[in-house]
């Protein structure tokens, strides 16, 4: 199964309780839960401030890692993965 990636916080949504809903409360399958409910986006934000709030749960991630990522690192990775992704693409 390939592995699918919120479009905006780039959190792995492979479950589809972890699918954010359209307006007409359909699942939509490039936004998480999180991002995205009712067919708009849950916060009004950059995508420096999404990563922001993504590092919030580095701890929590680690846990469950093999590798420990500092905060400098997290956030280096994500500068360089979130301009790739939907919501944070320049055209």
């Amino acid at each position: 199964m390939e592995q699918k990636f919120c479009q905006s916080c780039g959190m792995p949504v492979n479950e589809v309780n972890l699918q954010g809903t359209n307006a007409d409360a359909s699942k939509n399958e490039e936004y998480c839960c999180y991002c995205y409910k009712e067919g708009a986006f849950t916060s009004d934000c950059t995508m420096e401030e999404i990563i922001e709030n993504c590092l919030k749960y580095l701890q929590e991630f680690n846990k469950d890692s093999e590798v420990q990522y500092t905060a400098e690192e997290t956030r280096a990775n994500m500068m360089q993965f979130f301009p790739q992704l939907k919501r944070w693409k320049k055209d």
